[in-house]
This record gives C-alpha cells, structure tokens and sequence, in this order.
C-alpha cells in the first residue's frame, strides 16, 4: 500500500482534491483521542493508494490541536509522499509550510491549486522556476475544475516508489545554521535520523512540545539554551522570529523570480470589493443577521418558503405518523403480536426513533445551506467578523455558528463546533451551545407563558436572554479555570476568494453531517427510547409487576417521587413535584416531551398541542409564577435531550468530558434556577429565610467571585543558567 498525505493552508482547496480524488470511497472519523475530524480513503481507481487528508494548518508549529496531530502523523506514521496543496493566489503565505515540510526528507509534490482563479487574475507563475527553486515537482491545477489531477496523483505516487527524500531550502545565514549544526550533534542519538534538520529547528524555536517529548538529558537541555541565546543576542530578537523571518526572506525571493502579478500592488481583486461591504464594521453584522433569517427561513421557518420544514411536516405527520406506523402495524398484527411486545416495537422504537428522524429533512436541508455557504467563503469571514466581539467572553469567533445553527437544533449546533481549531475552545462551545434555546425548547416556554403569564411576550423573550447569559457567564468562568486557561490563540484565517461551490464538497459536507446525525438515531436514541418506553409503561399495581394504562402507577412515576425532593429547593413542591420531575426526565427524549407528558399525567385525554393549551389551568393551579419559572430556567439549561447527547459524544470524543460537560449544564442549571427562586420568593415573600436562602445567597456570591477573579496562568518555568 502507498500512504499519501495531503497538507496544505486552511481554504486552499484541500478539502476538494480529496474529494477529486478518492470520490466516495472514504472513511470519517476523529483522530484517537482527539476531536480533530479524519478523513483517508482509497484513490479512485487504485485501491492500493491510501490518500489520507491531514487538518489544515499552517504551520508544523504546536499552535492548535489540528498543528500536533498533523505533524505527529508525518513524524511517527511515516506517509510514503506528501501532496502539498498551495493557494497559487496567496502563494507567499501558503510556502511557509512548504519550507518547513521540505525538513521532513519526505518525498514531497507541490500542488499549485487555483489555476483558474491565477489566470482571472492575469498572474503568472512560472512552474519550472518555482520547481527549480524548490528543489521539488510542482504541479499546477484546479482541484475545482479538474485541471491536471491526475498528472499530480502520478508524480505523486511515483514520488513515493522512487523514495528519493526532498532536500530542505538554503534558509538559514551561516551563524543559526551553525547553531543548528551544533544542536544536531547534541541530539542525533535520541532522534530518527530522517527528522534530524525538523528536530534541530523545533529545538532551536524552543517548541516546548517537542522538548517534553524527547526529554533530552540535563547537560544537553542546558548546551542548547546556551546555544540559541547566542544567537538570539546576536540578532537581538527571539529564535522562532529568527527562522520565521528567515524563511520568509527566502520564500520572498522565490516568489520574486517565479511569480508575475497581474494586479497592481494596491489594486483590490474582486473578493477584495466585495469584503468591504460584508466584512465592514457596520453592515457586517446587519447583512450577515439578514442572510441567516433567510437561511433559516428555508430549513426551519414556518413560512411557505420552509423546504426543510414541509419535509418534516410530512415526516412527522405521514412518513412517521402513518405509512411507518400502519406498515408495522399490518405486519404485526398478521404475526400476532400483541401486548408489551407489539408496544415495545410500535410506542418505544418506532415512535421515540421516529420523534427524532421526523427532523432529519430540516437538518439536511440546513446543513446543505451551510455547506453552501463554506464553500463559496462567506462562513470564513463570519468567524471574522464575530472574533472581536466574542473574544471578551472567552470564545473563539468560530463559537458564534454553533451558537446561531443552535437556535433551530441543538444536534446540527455542536456538531458545527468541529470548525474551531483551538481544542479548548471547540470544547468550551459545546458546553455552552446547549444553553440556547433551540425550537425544540419552544413549547416548553409557550406552555408557561399561557398557563402562568397570561402569554407576556417578555417570558418568551427572557428565555433567549437567559440562554445567552448562560453562555456569556459560562464562558468568563471557564476561560480563567485551568483547564479552559491560556492565553486566546491568535486569530488567524485565510480569507479565501469568493467563488461557486463545488457541488461535490456541498454533497460530501452535508451527507456526511446529516448521516452521523441519522447513525445516532439508531443507537443512542434507540437505546434511550426503549429504556423510557419502559419506564413509562410499566409499574406495579396491587402488589403484581404489570403494564400500566396508567402513568402515575409507572415505574417512571415512582421514580419521579423517590427523587422528587432533589428539586424541592428549585420550589417543586406539593402535587406538582413529582410531575415536574417526571416531565423533566422524559424531556431528555425531546424537550417536547415535557409538555406532552405533563398533559398525560395531568389526565387530558385528548391531543395535546404544541403549546399545552388544554392544561394551562390545571398548570396555572400547580404552578407559582416563581416555580415555574424555576422549572423553565431548569429545562432550558440543563442536560439537552438525547441526539444533542449523542452528538456531544460525538464531538467531545472523550467520555469523561461527556460527563463533564453535561454534569456542568446540570449543575448550571440548578444553581440559576435555585437562585431564581430562593431569593425571588424572599422579595415576593413565597418563601421564607431559611438554610436554602443562604445557599442561594452564597452560591450568587460565588458566581460572582469567579467572574471578576484573576484567571488561572500557568505558571513559567524559570531557566538557570
């Protein structure tokens, strides 16, 4: 088998020569251990070339999770080739990797990506001389268009059978090479020596990563912080700006002899005329809130305009509330299969798997839009855009799509989160994204609004402010703890041209999504599903273990009762408490289970609507204005239903940071509602002082202490000399 890597710059069109390439014969997963997404796959016609796409990055430095796993996977897996994809528009930039990946001695081609775009441009680039200099094969192509793709898979793969290392670049002034020279002989028994020149390099920048990993004896450590401070007191300026402006300086003169711009040097380009409207500081946001409502409305709105929402409407109401249902239920019947059996298949798997693929054509449909929208180079300029707001908060600006995709599902918004490179961050965003109140969620405020708020508009609307504030709270906390602690990685993207998406990315992107969300389906939520249709249907009645018609003989509802008191101080008191219990843990299957279930237990035997209107009085006899805005806090904030489970699994790729993050939405959740009500009722006079005020009290003071605290820095080492 021939292993060849693909590495290249975020939005230099990786992503479509994979594809070009391999077609549908790939795999998606996560690195182990990491949530960093990979993908491999066979080349298309030659099942025995493996094409394996590495993150994008733009540096062999440890900067960013998707930077270590790259290069760990070129250092210890030891790929045959590499293709290195170059954005022949911004071909200075994209070089800097290239330099560093010549170090590698790994056979390498150069893939000049763009072409098309290069000659709109009327730029020039001379591919001999740039191969020349270089000392490797470049390739000019259009993974776009399909331009020389399969010369650049030949030289490749030839690349690979020839086995013949690429020489590094002449880079470095004969003082650091010296210096180099020096730190080789320091460490040529403790490294490979194919990596010897990646090696002495990564030391002389003081990668602290690599250090920890080769754990170097104590005199040799000491040797070479003798020999880079040297060299930084020559020069007078840091190692790693040392070589990062030595490299420059060479790629600069590269560029010089092998490429021809078109374009006057101040001259805006066509991405350039229209980035000064929809990334200025005013219509930025106005233009990119107008382009979501319109997104929106197409995959999730309530308009005529809604594809996503009639695919769903005829998910849930035909495919899932008829034709399914019937087809089972003629199947079955003919078998003779009845009682808990004929409930398990029909109320427990086809009814709670159903609830949650009755979404999928809404997901699908937003997610294409999405796709769209990534292709073509607007989601960069978004994450652009928002960085300098949500940067105060302790998020990246890549948070604010998870958080926005969110308002419609909870599912497609933590999966969105795989787009923030800086690990920390992606997991910060998934904690806090379930705060949002999605659609799903909606039902659950309506219900309350009407039975307890005579349908105040301002109910609706602090539930979005409350979600918000979660974030907004969650994220200063957790950025100064150790865990979340370090200093805000820069903000560095390429901002690629405009230009029309490839249908095949579109696809790939939105059917990879969509089909993780469905395979979630059939495990997690099947699992779930069978679990509460249990719980639900079945309990004890005058001393016999039996199904129940029945809810509050149900082994749920005696289950709601035994852990009913968890929630007294959360005001769930009295006839309501076990009920509120009760809907709480069912609307862990969907949060629109809370308001179906209250009407069950509330006896209404008719339909209930979306909203609950049939029980707002019997809700609004229960419930105090302060419960039950307690329970709505509670509900929103805590653990989401199962398919955002599912997907916080999937993301997090951990089960430990599983738990984590849904311990810690629970936990948020309690300690808001509980303040909410504890120290509400002491001005309402709902309640009287007592131990619980106090905790209220103390838990408001400790919030407010890990707000304004002086955040975690890890402490640095100190070096003798």
């Amino acid at each position: 088998m021939i292993h060849i890597a693909l590495a290249g710059n975020p939005n230099s069109g990786k992503t479509t020569l994979f594809n070009a390439l391999t077609g549908t014969y790939q795999k998606v997963g996560n690195w182990p251990g990491v949530t960093v997404e990979k993908k491999e796959g066979h080349l298309k016609n030659n099942s025995s070339v493996i094409i394996q796409d590495l993150p994008g990055i733009y540096s062999l430095s440890p900067y960013s999770l998707e930077e270590v796993v790259a290069r760990n996977y070129l250092v210890n897996d030891k790929p045959d080739a590499i293709i290195n994809i170059v954005d022949g528009t911004n071909i200075e930039r994209n070089l800097y990797l290239t330099s560093q990946l010549m170090e590698l001695h790994i056979p390498l081609v150069v893939a000049i990506n763009m072409a098309d775009l290069v000659r709109k441009n009327n730029d020039n680039i001379d591919i001999d001389a740039l191969s020349k200099a270089l000392g490797v094969e470049v390739v000019e192509i259009s993974a776009l268009k399909n331009e020389n793709i399969d010369s650049l898979i030949a030289k490749a793969i030839k690349a690979a059978e020839d086995k013949k290392a690429t020489a590094p670049l002449n880079i470095f002034t004969d003082d650091v090479a010296s210096a180099l020279d020096e730190i080789k002989g320091l460490i040529k028994d403790t490294v490979d020596g194919q990596y010897l020149d990646y090696y002495a390099v990564k030391f002389f920048e003081k990668d602290e990563k690599i250090s920890k990993e080769l754990k170097l004896k104590t005199d040799s450590e000491v040797k070479i912080q003798e020999i880079v401070a040297n060299v930084e007191n020559k020069h007078d300026d840091d190692s790693e700006s040392i070589i990062t402006s030595m490299r420059y300086k060479t790629i600069g003169e590269i560029v010089g002899q092998s490429v021809t711009k078109g374009r006057k040097k101040h001259e805006l380009s066509f991405s350039d005329k229209i980035d000064k409207i929809v990334t200025n500081r005013i219509l930025a946001l106005p233009i990119f809130v107008l382009i979501m409502i319109v997104v929106y409305t197409i995959a999730m709105g309530s308009t005529d305009f809604s594809i996503g929402t009639m695919g769903t409407d005829w998910a849930n109401d035909v495919l899932f509330g008829e034709i399914v249902p019937n087809f089972f239920d003629g199947i079955l019947t003919s078998l003779g299969v009845s009682g808990a059996l004929y409930s398990l298949i029909m109320d427990g798997i086809i009814g709670g798997v159903g609830a949650v693929l009755g979404f999928v054509p809404q997901i699908l449909v937003l997610f294409l839009l999405l796709s769209i929208m990534e292709d073509c180079g607007y989601m960069a300029r978004v994450a652009f855009i928002m960085d300098r707001i949500f940067r105060r908060f302790g998020l990246s600006g890549k948070s604010f799509i998870p958080l926005l995709v969110a308002t419609g599902c909870g599912v497609p918004g933590i999966m969105a989160s795989r787009t923030i490179e800086q690990d920390r961050d992606r997991k910060m965003t998934i904690m806090t994204t379930g705060f949002i109140p999605c659609g799903a969620k909606m039902p659950i405020i309506g219900l309350f609004a009407g039975a307890v708020f005579g349908n105040n508009p301002l109910v609706a609307a602090s539930a979005f402010f409350i979600g918000i504030a979660a974030v907004v709270v969650s994220g200063i906390i957790l950025k100064k703890t150790k865990r979340f602690a370090g200093e805000p990685a820069p903000f560095v993207m390429e901002l690629p041209p405009y230009h029309l998406p490839s249908i095949t990315n579109v696809w790939h992107s939105t059917w990879e999504r969509g089909w993780s969300f469905i395979r979630r389906a059939g495990t997690v939520i099947l699992i779930s599903s069978i679990i509460l249709w249990f719980l639900q249907g079945f309990g004890f009645v005058d001393g016999s273990f039996q199904m129940v018609e029945d809810n509050n003989t149900s082994l749920l509802a005696a289950l709601g009762n035994a852990i009913a008191w968890i929630f007294y101080p959360l005001g769930w008191v009295g006839e309501m408490a076990w009920k509120a219990t009760v809907a709480t843990i069912t609307g862990l299957i969907a949060k629109e289970e809370v308001v179906n279930t209250l009407g069950v237990l509330y006896h209404y035997a008719g339909e209930i609507s979306e909203n609950g209107e049939e029980i707002w009085t019997l809700v609004g006899n229960d419930f105090t204005a302060l419960s039950a805005y307690s329970f709505m806090i509670f509900n929103l904030l805590c653990a989401p239903c199962f398919a955002a489970m599912g997907a916080i699994k999937r993301e997090m790729n951990n089960g430990k940071w599983t738990a984590f993050a849904i311990a810690y939405m629970c936990v948020f959740a309690y300690v808001i509602a509980m303040i909410v009500y504890q120290i509400g009722g002491l001005f309402t006079g709902e309640v009287s002082f007592g131990v619980f005020s106090v905790i209220a009290i103390v838990l408001l003071g400790t919030i407010i202490y890990l707000l304004f605290r002086k955040g975690y820095n890890e402490p640095k080492e100190v070096l003798k000399k």
